[in-house]
């Protein structure tokens, strides 16, 4: 593991190794990490799908800005520069994939859905030992795993993140309030930019207009305020909306679920 900014303990860095290492094309691991625990930006050799059977993951790489509820895991490429921080207690569950076994599943960073199945496959490998019988149960979990995650439905959970220093200084802000409802127009006199400038500037470095980047920033922030619990009129706030109702239809069309369903993966759920 190659880590920047801040620093991984020696003994977290050892504990990983033996998996970012290990002869088998899947390997599981499977820690518990507290509420606010923040690993700085690092890479690991070996591509990984980040998954919690409870808590939510905020990751951010170079790119873009994940939330990764529950219901979703996170596909990294190999040495793909990220730092991972903990929204709440997580119970993490990840797999990290040999060079051969990432290529069956895409190259590019994604999120995904996961379903029972996936969910079972993910617990059930990282019970197994690292270096696990090639013929026996571990190989079958592998295969089988491999092939959920190339069937998985890619869903947009990624933001994109600009790079221009005045488009930061209003994503900052967003990321802070993303309730702030203050027009372009206004915008512009903290990123010292015209609207017209800040708007190309958005849809050229984000692919999306301002509107769009502040809609899927509000929903992101509202689902993971869900997922720790928060009510559903609480969550329709912090994503801007008057209307619970219209907020609710919002939040069904991005995530294909409903705000209930969204709280139902609060950090109370059965953990493994």
């Amino acid at each position: 593991m190659k880590t920047t900014g801040q620093f991984l303990s020696p003994t977290r860095q050892a504990e990983i190794l033996p998996f970012e290492t290990a002869p088998r094309p899947i390997v599981g691991f499977a820690c518990d990490y507290p509420s606010g625990l923040s690993s700085g930006f690092h890479s690991h050799p070996r591509a990984q799908l980040l998954y919690a059977i409870s808590g939510v993951m905020r990751v951010e790489t170079q790119a873009s800005n994940y939330v990764v509820p529950p219901t979703t895991a996170l596909f990294l490429p190999a040495g793909a520069q990220h730092a991972v921080n903990m929204d709440g207690p997580v119970a993490m569950r990840e797999l990290f994939l040999r060079e051969d076994a990432a290529t069956r599943v895409g190259g590019e960073p994604k999120v995904i859905a996961v379903s029972g199945l996936l969910r079972e496959v993910i617990v059930a490998a990282c019970a197994e030992p690292v270096e696990w019988e090639p013929h026996g149960r571990g190989h079958h979990l592998a295969e089988l795993a491999l092939d959920e995650i190339a069937r998985a439905t890619p869903l947009p959970l990624g933001l994109p993140l600009p790079r221009d220093v005045r488009l930061r200084r209003v994503v900052s802000a967003l990321r802070e309030r993303p309730h702030d409802q203050r027009s372009l127009e206004e915008w512009g006199e903290v990123a010292n930019a015209s609207s017209r400038t800040l708007a190309r500037m958005f849809r050229a470095e984000t692919g999306l207009s301002f509107r769009q980047w502040r809609q899927q920033a509000r929903l992101t922030e509202a689902l993971s305020a869900l997922t720790m619990g928060a009510q559903p009129a609480k969550a329709a706030s912090i994503a801007g909306f008057e209307s619970i109702p219209a907020f609710g239809a919002a939040f069904r069309v991005f995530f294909g679920i409903t705000p209930g369903q969204a709280r139902l993966l609060h950090p109370g759920a059965r953990r493994q």
